[in-house]
């Protein structure tokens, strides 16, 4: 659920504000806590592009919550899982390591056993964190959501 952020700034802010906090979410995370999330900002990025672009077509119910979220746990594997597998030999430094191990062990190449433990993981994080955004939303006082945009503009 480290994506929240950048998911409710893409949310309330839009599509390139979504990707700016989510970049600089990963350089601030690369910096206090090691450079091991910097590779990884360009998820980030996408998560904030994608679900800004979703929200500016759509009201960003729990609905669309949802199949966000489910759309986020296919894309964001896809794009990490080559940067996990180039720059870390496919670990992540998680507990799913552990089926990385094992997949690679039972035959699976390394993308394939880098690629399955994340969008398992995906699939929950990125729907509940989606979901947990609408329920900060829709308890915002509205004039808080577009004083925000407007102070954009």
């Amino acid at each position: 659920m480290d994506t929240v952020g950048t998911i409710l700034g893409a949310v309330i802010l839009g599509p390139l504000y979504g990707a700016l906090v989510g970049g600089c979410t990963n350089l601030v995370l690369g910096i206090i806590s090691g450079p091991t999330n910097i590779p990884f900002a360009l998820v980030s990025i996408a998560i904030g592009l994608v679900v800004g672009l979703i929200a500016k077509k759509r009201k960003f119910s729990y609905k669309e919550a949802i199949i966000t979220g489910l759309i986020l746990a296919v894309l964001c594997p896809l794009i990490g899982t080559p940067i996990s597998v180039l720059v870390f030999g496919g670990l992540s430094g998680s507990g799913a390591d552990f089926l990385v191990g094992f997949l690679m062990k039972s035959g699976k190449d390394i993308f394939t056993a880098a690629f399955i433990p994340r969008i398992l993981t995906n699939i929950v994080d990125k729907v509940i964190s989606c979901l947990i955004v609408v329920f900060f939303i829709d308890r915002m006082p509205k004039s808080f959501i577009n004083d925000a945009k407007k102070s954009l503009v």
